[in-house]
């Protein structure tokens, strides 16, 4: 984040951090037990890490954490550890005691990254397989969209977790093939192994922030994210309605302003926030603005040693004053949930969907280095403002609770049938069925 230009980003796209997923990481070596200094280096990075959670943590009490004997715990995790990644996930385990959706650790870049070739996603309290890359492994194992996901390596996905284990596998330990049980629609539950790709990295990636997060991002959503998920999508039917698919926040005002510009001449808005994980607050505000004739008190942002207020100005009479309807799933978060949740506060307009992720924060990515000759570069991600909405509540591990609940099935999603769009634009006044919505954009994988 780069603050001289005060653009907050809210970012990682993810669920509520919990500690059993890497509480009882398995400790065990892949190729050979890690050397002793490996083993210093772990630790000194561990202590960089606790050394940026100490200085920039929003709340100087730590959630009521006590952060030395954590610290203390997770230095004895690596000086215990049998293997790299164990070490690793200790130091990733020392971030995630915080609870904190936002905080967490990037360790040192591998030259090597892995490709599984299917994603998934919570609809409800499931997990579903949502895309399959064509001639991947899965793809020749017959696994298809919408297929329950019941374990991933022996992890059963929650709510709580999804975002850990693909954290987990994508960033902290890539492996050459994942073993999954799945069950599809109708049938019984199946076990399948299936072969990853593996591909070469960036030699150096950037963990300043000064590439506008990209490495980042892409480091800890590459497990749940596709890359047509990030193809902004607009559907105009005549004067009556204008559908926005803003995959997410991390674009200018001015961009939101030319879309809101068109978006001005219909009767009513679809704005489809599935799957936008955050960006900056700016753009955000800036598109409550121009849903706003009037000034909308979004809330506050509760840091160390200031609260700010949250206001997004109205825009008289140029806003789009229309019906608005807002569409929202398990992967919305940031951003997304506090412009949804301002929509519901201000009655301004209709929230549909799936209970969005419970990921609101304020954070800032750091780069971190270690060594003199030879420099090992690492980073972490750390919570710097806790935000809490108009009428006083908070939506970290919370979330968006959606005016209308609307669960797609296993069979929407294998057949791509789209009954939450269906049901936006037929309130909008222009009746669609699920099978026709399925088809409007030119790329998903909803």
């Amino acid at each position: 984040m780069r603050m001289s230009q005060r653009r907050y980003r809210l970012t990682l796209s993810a669920t509520s951090a919990c500690l059993a997923l890497l509480a009882p990481f398995p400790l065990r070596a892949r190729a050979q037990d890690i050397t002793a200094p490996e083993r210093k280096k772990m630790v000194e990075i561990l202590n960089g890490v606790r050394r940026d959670v100490a200085e920039r943590y929003y709340d100087s009490t730590y959630g009521g954490m006590n952060l030395h004997a954590v610290y203390d715990s997770a230095e004895l995790r690596i000086r215990n550890a049998h293997a790299l990644d164990g070490a690793l996930a200790a130091i990733a385990w020392f971030t995630f005691e915080l609870h904190d959706s936002h905080t967490f650790f990037v360790p040192p870049a591998q030259t090597v990254g892995v490709e599984y070739g299917w994603t998934s996603m919570m609809i409800g309290d499931s997990c579903f397989v949502r895309y399959v890359e064509p001639e991947s492994d899965a793809d020749r194992q017959g696994v298809h969209a919408g297929d329950q996901v019941m374990s991933i390596n022996g992890f059963t996905p929650t709510r709580e977790n999804l975002w850990q284990i693909n954290y987990l596998f994508s960033v902290l330990r890539p492996m050459g093939s994942m073993h999954a049980t799945l069950r599809a629609p109708g049938a019984s539950p199946r076990d399948v192994d299936l072969a990853s790709k593996v591909r070469e990295r960036s030699k150096i990636v950037d963990l300043t922030g000064s590439d506008g997060g990209r490495d980042i991002g892409q480091l800890v959503r590459e497990g749940e994210r596709h890359a047509d998920d990030y193809r902004a999508e607009t559907l105009e039917y005549g004067d009556l309605v204008f559908v926005w698919k803003m995959p997410t926040f991390k674009i200018t005002p001015d961009e939101v302003r030319d879309v809101m510009k068109r978006a001005r001449k219909r009767k009513a808005l679809v704005l489809d926030l599935r799957g936008n994980s955050g960006g900056y607050v700016v753009t955000m505000l800036e598109l409550l603005k121009q849903l706003n004739r009037d000034s909308v008190v979004v809330g506050t942002l509760h840091e160390r040693r200031k609260t700010t207020s949250l206001t997004a100005k109205g825009a008289r009479d140029d806003a789009f004053t229309g019906p608005l309807y807002v569409l929202v799933d398990s992967r919305s978060a940031s951003a997304s949930e506090i412009l949804a949740r301002a929509v519901q506060l201000t009655q301004r307009g209709r929230v549909l969907g799936d209970r969005t992720a419970g990921a609101v924060m304020q954070a800032q990515m750091r780069g971190l280095g270690l060594g003199m000759e030879t420099r090992i570069f690492y980073g972490s991600q750390v919570t710097t403002a806790d935000i809490v909405m108009s009428d006083g509540g908070r939506l970290e591990h919370v979330g968006v609770a959606p005016d209308d609940r609307l669960l797609p099935t296993a069979i929407d999603l294998a057949t791509r049938r789209d009954p939450v769009l269906a049901k936006a634009l037929t309130l909008a006044g222009l009746p669609t069925d699920a099978e026709k919505a399925g088809r409007l954009y030119t790329h998903s994988t909803h």
